[in-house]
């Protein structure tokens, strides 16, 4: 091969390199990263709905709202190596036994479920500066929870625990009046013999500028992050707008 043929195939073969690698790297920075995400789901569950999912593991649940957790929609488990470390959060250790308890498991010393949440969700959040250590995460989620106060708006509605039943949709017009957007809503389903529905959990979004958002149905596909919460036989899922609902004041264990 002439000099001048060798140079212009090496030139070629270069360009061609380069361009393959610059289509790969825009490939992997896309929507379709299996790490990427585009807003966060903040949730509330009501510890006595969660205890009636599982009663035997529940005794005397908090009787307000509660911290489930804070999901990037579409992104679970991003880094296995970034281990869970509850010295990081020593100084937010009360509120977080008071705002993000164990439900399930009373105990002061128990972690697993701050374990839990981090893992599988805050090592995704992470990829935002505000989140990206897990004293920012937990601490975050605690003043998302302060700011959005679940509890107050509801009072402030008229809606409390009660042996009466509401309408779905006068709960959902209250928060989407006092809020200005749409959260999602879950339920247990009526167990065998009954009619109403019973309320579980509140899920608040976020944008990545945590402002909030109206919570639409997630997209489809292997990445995107479980909707419900399951425990033992019973599972959450969207509540039915049309079912009388349920929100309890106590656990009631069915014989």
């Amino acid at each position: 091969m002439k000099p001048a043929k060798l140079h212009n195939w090496i030139l070629g073969w270069f360009f061609m390199a380069l361009c393959c690698w610059c289509t790969s790297d825009t490939f992997t920075q896309s929507d379709i990263h299996p790490h990427a995400w585009k807003k966060l789901y903040f949730a509330h569950h009501w510890p006595v709905t969660v205890c009636k999912m599982n009663a035997n593991d529940c005794h005397d649940p908090p009787k307000y709202w509660t911290i489930h957790g804070l999901w990037p929609d579409r992104a679970e488990d991003c880094n296995r190596t970034w281990h869970f470390n509850v010295t990081e959060i020593k100084d937010l250790l009360s509120d977080m036994r008071h705002y993000w308890p164990d439900v399930l498991h009373s105990s002061l010393n128990r972690t697993q479920f701050w374990k839990h949440e981090w893992d599988k969700h805050g090592t995704c959040a992470a990829t935002l500066e505000v989140l990206n250590s897990q004293k920012k995460y937990f601490g975050k989620a605690i003043e998302l929870y302060q700011h959005v106060d679940l509890n107050g708006c509801l009072l402030k509605a008229g809606i409390k625990p009660s042996s009466s039943y509401y309408k779905m949709t006068a709960i959902k017009e209250a928060l989407t009046r006092f809020y200005g957007v749409t959260p999602k809503i879950q339920c247990l389903p009526p167990e065998e013999g009954e009619n109403a529905q019973t309320i579980g959990q509140i899920e608040f979004c976020f944008t990545k500028e945590l402002q909030l958002v109206n919570c639409t149905t997630r997209e489809g596909g292997s990445n995107a992050v479980h909707a419900h919460l399951k425990l033992g036989t019973s599972e959450l899922s969207v509540c039915n707008d049309t079912l009388p609902t349920y929100y309890p004041s106590e656990v009631q264990i069915h014989k």
